[in-house]
């Protein structure tokens, strides 16, 4: 009897539910109709009765971005005319030259030329200032319109005027647009004790099966004692390739993610295919503050199913999930459907879009609010904000007279001088800035009359100022100049002072040069205290284990 009673409420009870969602579905809707007509409404009467003509598209695209503005960052419009640039960040290819540019002065100048790519084959080289396109003055053009001229379809040709770096002479290189695709991995190869190592840039489409050939290719050809997988500067991609991904190490039926959204259509677990390639090899995932999205996935689900040791920095921390929708006239919408949760449960997600504190400003998960869960072993981790690696490393920092030579292209113009007084240079495993090379960076840093404002000279100008308005400068103007007289002088040392770090972007600056990406990759390894850190792990038995079966003690990241 008891349960027919209970039955008898349960009915009427989802009945009344259902009920309220209708109704709520039924006042969205009605909302939806009401302004989409006061919108349409808007726009007309602007165009009728505006004091001047107004451009419909322009308006149209602003008010659709203030909109989604309210949303999340990922929530973006893209028009027809934004299609190329939408497509390469997504599949990683573009029609064009295939080299980097940058605004220098008044003219924008060939940074890095890809290597095997039109301009790297038409002869330009990093340093070179294109004066012009197709006859057309480039000066005073920005970075985005020199690209815009840059690309167009694969086979269409293009003239471009180039200054090379040192030289007054000006000259016409043709140039053929090619199909210009990013490689996933732009780099792997063997390390130190047996350890091999694979540097994957993007989840764009093949990912998974690049980094499979990459491993096999260097387990067959090396007697491979564990493996590094560098997600590091890897801002995620799609999704599927991040489930294959972490199939090369993972078991067969195991959930890599969940995606869970509004719509039951966007509820989907993710779980591996196939047979792992090699379930057993010790292996150590690198990730930094900006490896997101399928790089934490990917991370993520490593530590969770304790298959590998991640280390680094702790990850950016974007668990949301989107999916691209057609709109008219060849334009689209990428909206954000669902968030995702990784093996243990968590969720990575570390900003709360959707709660909107009103300042405008980003909203953190609290730490009242962040959940703790338990890997397949049995060990503790948190949700709340990306993933906390199991051993953490800060990256080297650069100090600010480093910074300012870099930003203010003292370092790449010193290697474009570098380039034209030397053919060639050793490989990028063993090449040196020795100290005669830094020496000549030095004068020449000194020729270009290079000097920056330090953090202490600001601070001696703000107490001056502070002085002068309280009426201590009379009193105190002697002693500030003094100092401030010490702080240049000392200042005039700060280019041997800091030279280790300078040498290292020296080093990158001029191999790139000879070696392009590749030999970029290759020297930023070498010597890199997380990759040993990689190394020493993985060649360590015991301290790996440890960590995977929650023995040894976890660092603690900063957020």
């Amino acid at each position: 009897m008891k349960q027919k009673t209970y039955i008898f409420l349960i009915f009427p009870l989802l009945a009344f539910i259902f009920s309220m969602n209708l109704q709520a579905q039924d006042k969205n809707n009605f909302e939806l109709s009401k302004n989409i007509e006061i919108y349409v409404d808007i726009l007309r009467q602007l165009n009728l009765n505006y004091a001047d003509d107004i451009n419909p598209g322009d308006l149209n695209k602003t008010a659709i971005d203030a909109m989604l503005k309210k949303l999340d960052p990922y929530t973006v419009y893209v028009p027809e005319s934004q299609l190329e640039d939408f497509e390469l960040m997504t599949k990683g290819e573009y029609g064009g030259i295939g080299a980097l540019i940058q605004k220098q002065g008044d003219y924008v100048v060939i940074t890095e030329p890809y290597e095997d790519f039109p301009a790297q084959k038409s002869g330009l080289k990093a340093g070179d200032k294109i004066l012009a396109i197709d006859g057309e003055d480039a000066k005073g053009k920005n970075t985005s319109e020199v690209s815009e001229k840059l690309k167009g379809i694969p086979g269409t040709k293009l003239v471009l005027t180039i200054e090379s770096y040192g030289d007054t002479a000006q000259n016409e290189v043709e140039i053929a647009r090619e199909k210009v695709k990013f490689p996933n991995i732009p780099y792997y190869g063997m390390l130190d004790n047996g350890i091999g190592y694979i540097f994957l840039m993007q989840f764009n489409p093949n990912a998974a099966a690049d980094v499979k050939k990459a491993f096999v290719e260097l387990k067959q050809e090396n007697d491979l004692k564990g493996v590094i997988l560098d997600l590091r500067r890897n801002g995620g991609g799609l999704l599927s390739e991040a489930v294959d991904i972490a199939n090369i190490w993972v078991p067969k039926g195991q959930t890599i993610v969940t995606t869970k959204g509004k719509l039951s259509e966007n509820v989907h677990v993710h779980r591996t295919r196939n047979n792992a390639i090699d379930p057993k090899i010790p292996l150590a995932v690198l990730v930094d503050n900006n490896s997101a999205s399928a790089s934490e996935i990917v991370a993520g689900a490593i530590q969770d199913l304790d298959r590998g040791v991640i280390i680094g920095e702790r990850t950016f921390g974007k668990g949301l999930v989107q999916h691209v929708v057609p709109l008219p006239y060849n334009s689209k919408i990428k909206i954000t459907v669902a968030k995702y949760y990784i093996p243990s449960g968590r969720c990575i997600q570390a900003i709360d879009y959707f709660n909107d504190n009103g300042n405008g400003k980003d909203v953190q998960v609290p730490d009242s609010l962040i959940s703790t869960f338990k890997t397949k072993g049995g060990r503790t981790v948190r949700d709340g904000g990306g993933i906390v690696p199991d051993i953490c490393l800060e990256p080297d920092s650069f100090d600010q007279i480093t910074a300012e030579l870099y930003a203010n292209n003292y370092i790449f113009n010193y290697a474009n001088k570098f380039v034209s007084d030397h053919d060639t240079i050793a490989g990028p495993e063993s090449f040196e800035i020795t100290d005669s090379v830094f020496a000549d960076f030095k004068k020449f840093v000194t020729e270009q009359d290079f000097d920056y404002s330090t953090e202490t000279e600001s601070l001696i100008e703000s107490l001056k100022e502070s002085a002068k308005r309280e009426s201590y400068l009379s009193v105190l103007n002697a002693q500030l100049e003094t100092l401030d007289s010490l702080v240049k002088e000392e200042k005039k040392n700060d280019i041997e002072k800091f030279k280790i770090g300078i040498k290292e972007l020296l080093l990158l600056e001029i191999i790139s040069r000879y070696y392009y990406q590749q030999g970029r990759i290759i020297a930023t390894i070498k010597n890199n205290a997380i990759v040993e850190k990689a190394i020493g792990v993985l060649s360590d038995n015991e301290l790996y284990s440890s960590i995977l079966n929650g023995s040894h003690q976890k660092d603690d990241c900063e957020k």
